[in-house]
């Protein structure tokens, strides 16, 4: 993404959020990117037991107009309002809080211990810190250098 898209996202970021937060609807992810041809602003939100098709429509309603008075974008775009599903990155602090216990995976931007991508149970998360156990490892990984943190769901069981 270039730093003007960057930017661009921080503002809609910083716009919406409050927004978002009257609504009791949490912000989790935006992308700005081109596909096909075509620029698609792709906002992606949940809730408290779970986001609907319908909570998105009124999001998409209530952010729409916004965004476009702002006139944060130099190209047209397309506006998505999307549930994160399974494969929800985690971001925030609060994200790794909710993920104790669970299996994920995680890249580091930089390495730690010669490596930086790491696949295991998340044991607790605290003072900023991940302990990531993998195998018969323990690791503590820094939540300021992590790059990106999806959780992992094993749908054989």
């Amino acid at each position: 993404m270039s730093d003007s898209n960057s930017f661009a996202v921080k503002e809609v970021t910083r716009l919406i959020e409050p927004i978002l937060d009257g609504m009791e609807i949490e912000l989790v992810d935006i992308e700005y990117l081109s596909e096909r041809g075509r620029r698609i602003l792709r906002i992606f939100v949940d809730k408290e037991g779970g986001i609907t098709l319908g909570d998105c429509g009124r999001v998409s309603r209530e952010l729409g107009d916004l965004i476009e008075v702002k006139d944060i974008f130099r190209h047209g775009y397309v506006l998505e309002v999307s549930s994160p599903g399974l494969n929800r990155p985690l971001k925030k602090e609060k994200d790794f809080v909710r993920a104790v216990g669970k299996k994920m995976k995680v890249r580091m931007s930089a390495p730690i211990k010669g490596r930086r991508n790491f696949s295991g149970n998340l044991r607790s998360f605290e003072d900023g810190v991940l302990y990531l156990a993998v195998n018969d490892d323990l690791f503590l990984l820094p939540y300021g250098e992590v790059e990106k943190a999806r959780l992992v769901y094993d749908f054989r069981n």
